[in-house]
């Protein structure tokens, strides 16, 4: 069974690569008085926003139950993380694809080349630290499983969020200098143009990918099939269970919430059923530490030494 990333560190790593890409792009834009440069700077700032509102979601969804969320509050960063994806399609890509458009009509040589040349390299070395770490992190998740399918099956929503914003980032800015080297050699700004427009299109289609995982876990998605199955073959191990009937689970946030209907072996009284059931519960709560709520619904399998009235309550015959 694959294990859990640290999306903590994941988006430490990406906001620290976004606020250095800031203060170069920054640097860049006084020096050179460029407005698209500053624009950049703008755009660079808006991404650390978004890890900033992805740690706020992950200390939102830490919040203790409360009457009004008697199941906590885990499925906050599910929204945050949507929010997120929301940005990196309006701000990121929408805003590139107009920059685009903008400078196929309005098509401008670029000027200070050796500054954009060297931003975007220290641009593209920061996101790849980034990136790295990031992808060390959901190597711990992915388990065996391929990159493609853990993306879609992960329910760490915040490092589905890093993931897909650090790829676009880096594949950006690798298309933004190959755009702008293009440029230079050819004489012809319209590459900066296309390069530009292509950074748009491929934002919004992360973006969207990224918006539909979590969507799924907004509306209320089960755990991943791997655990689902580990928690399966545990009950069914166990000597107190005849057979699973039905087994339920939902992911919130990073703990889960299970239930299980079961039919149990017969017991001699209703008090040695519960104490059953209980250590069961209990040791899968240890098992599976994620496992914050349980509801369990016992079967009676009756064999010829008993009946139903030795299963229910005194004060229930």
């Amino acid at each position: 069974m694959a294990g859990s990333g640290d999306s903590t560190r994941a988006i430490l790593f990406a906001l620290g690569a976004n606020f250095a890409i800031a203060c170069a792009k920054g640097t860049a834009a006084f020096f050179t008085g460029s407005s698209a440069m500053l624009a950049e700077t703008v755009h660079s700032l808006a991404d650390c926003g978004n890890q900033l509102l992805l740690l706020f979601g992950m200390k939102q969804a830490k919040r203790p139950p409360s009457p009004d969320y008697p199941l906590g509050y885990g499925k906050a960063i599910y929204f945050w993380s949507f929010l997120v994806a929301l940005m990196l399609f309006s701000v990121g890509g929408m805003f590139s694809l107009y920059e685009g458009v903008h400078k196929l009509e309005d098509r401008e040589p670029i000027t200070h080349w050796y500054w954009a040349v060297g931003v975007l390299t220290f641009g593209i070395i920061a996101e790849g630290i980034s990136m790295r770490a990031c992808m060390q992190e959901i190597a711990k998740a992915r388990g065996d499983r391929s990159l493609w399918r853990w993306f879609r099956e992960s329910r760490q929503a915040e490092l589905v969020v890093i993931f897909g914003e650090d790829l676009a980032a880096l594949l950006g800015l690798v298309f933004a200098l190959i755009a702008v080297v293009l440029a230079v050699v050819t004489g012809n700004p319209v590459w900066d143009a296309i390069g530009t427009i292509a950074i748009g299109v491929l934002l919004i289609v992360v973006a969207v990918f990224v918006a539909v995982e979590v969507q799924a876990l907004l509306i209320g998605q089960s755990v991943d099939w791997y655990t689902q199955q580990a928690i399966r073959e545990y009950l069914e191990a166990q000597p107190q269970v005849a057979k699973v009937i039905s087994l339920i689970t939902l992911q919130l946030g990073n703990e889960m919430m299970v239930s299980v209907q079961a039919e149990m072996l017969e017991r001699p009284s209703s008090t040695a059923l519960i104490e059953d059931i209980n250590a069961i519960e209990a040791r899968m709560k240890a098992k599976f530490p994620m496992v914050r709520w349980s509801f369990f619904e016992p079967e009676i399998a009756l064999g010829s030494g008993s009946t139903d009235q030795d299963y229910l309550a005194p004060d229930a015959r």
